[in-house]
């Protein structure tokens, strides 16, 4: 769960993200692209953008804890 914290995301973390994001739930099968899934992954995404990460491939492979959960539990 993400701590009570104000964090100001810039118009161009706001983008990267945006990306990322799209870039992750593309990759998922239609059936697992649910309203809970999509919030996890967007948990973890911010989580870390909130932690200081700004490189694609590492806020990626955060959600990928996100994803490999959501895996898990569809199989």
């Amino acid at each position: 769960m993400l701590r009570e914290q104000c964090i100001t995301f810039y118009p161009e973390d706001l983008s990267l993200l945006g990306t990322v994001y799209d870039r992750l739930l593309t990759s998922l099968p239609q059936s697992m692209r649910t309203p809970s899934n999509r919030i996890e992954i967007a948990k973890k995404l911010i989580s870390a953008a909130a932690n200081g990460e700004r490189d694609p491939i590492e806020l990626e492979l955060a959600a990928a804890a996100a994803m490999n959960q959501i895996a898990t539990v569809a199989a």
